[in-house]
């Protein structure tokens, strides 16, 4: 997509009416004012009659009725449907802001990778939106500007209340820790080589897990992803250089002294926790839109963390450290 600047308000679909959807519908009508929502498909057409409402919208009945008359689509349907619908969208010329993973494995991921590229357009951003959070920003410009002199060490928790219903042993790396896969490289400027995924349960839900990521200049990762902590959202990261450290602290919600006690609320979950992530990313992604460019995640590092995925799911069953290709 070339430079070139809109000041025309551009015409969203949401395909996916869950809680996801729903957010980023109402949160590009409150706070995107370059954008509008113009129509919502969910395969329950009631989710998608409920949540069009909301927003001034309309509910239509297919993902590519929705596609063929929008300017711009917002997938947030279940993770099996993403390589479709992105590759419509591709194949529509459309640009699309798919939430993570862009596919359920890398062969998918590629397939919209190698769709994309032949249109010679980018038309892909995946929603990893820790890019977008204002502490990870900071965090990583301090890091990349060397207050910490050179990342040895950098700790990460990723931990929800309950798990939904739908998640497998397999799933709690390629559809919640794949968060860090992304965001880890990001943050250091520095690609993963080789990670080692473990858990204390041997049978059943395999949860929490604990994973040993490695990177080319050296760096030791470690990630904890447990989704079944019980007690709320809960996302950390400290980098520990030769130099220093730099970590996240708790700037979202609220500290409350009840019952004899005194503490910070836990977010309930990860729409709260990164509110200000998500308009960031969606006011962004609209800029870019009207600018002709994609400015955020692309397909290909939605590739690229599917490949590290695959290779924390072999090392899951294996037991064994797993090098990662590098792409």
């Amino acid at each position: 997509m070339g430079e070139r600047v809109s000041s025309a308000p551009v015409r969203i679909g949401v395909i996916g009416a869950g809680a996801m959807g729903g957010s980023h519908a109402r949160m590009l009508t409150r706070w995107v004012p370059a954008a509008g929502v113009a129509l919502v498909h969910d395969f329950d057409a009631a989710s998608a009659a409920r949540v069009a409402a909301e927003v001034g919208a309309e509910s239509v009945g297919s993902a590519k009725e929705l596609i063929d008359a929008v300017d711009a689509v917002v997938i947030t349907s279940p993770d099996p449907t993403h390589e479709e619908l992105a590759l419509a969208c591709v194949a529509a010329g459309r640009p699309v802001l798919c939430e993570k993973p862009l596919a359920v494995d890398v062969d998918g991921a590629a397939r919209v990778v190698a769709a994309e590229e032949a249109t010679g357009r980018a038309l892909v951003q995946v929603g990893f939106m820790r890019r977008y959070d204002p502490a990870y920003v900071a965090m990583r410009a301090a890091v990349l500007a060397g207050r910490v002199g050179r990342p040895l060490v950098v700790h990460c928790v990723h931990r929800n209340a309950v798990a939904h219903p739908s998640v497998t042993s397999d799933g709690i790396v390629s559809n919640s820790m794949i968060h860090e896969l992304d965001c880890v490289p990001w943050l250091l400027d520095d690609p993963i080589t080789a990670i080692t995924v473990a858990s204390p349960r041997a049978e059943g839900l395999r949860d929490p897990q604990v994973a040993l990521l490695e990177t080319a200049g050296g760096t030791l990762v470690t990630v904890e992803v447990f989704v079944n902590a019980g007690y709320g959202y809960d996302v950390r990261c400290e980098v520990v250089g030769a130099a220093g450290t730099v970590r996240l602290t708790p700037p979202y919600g609220l500290a409350a002294r009840t019952e004899g006690g005194d503490g910070l609320l836990v977010s309930a979950d990860f729409v709260a926790r990164f509110a200000d992530a998500y308009r960031t990313e969606l006011a962004g992604w609209v800029e870019g839109l009207q600018r002709g460019v994609v400015d955020g995640p692309t397909a290909r590092d939605g590739y690229r963390a599917a490949v590290v995925a695959a290779c924390g799911v072999e090392s899951l069953h294996t037991g064994a450290r797993v090098e990662v290709p590098q792409t």
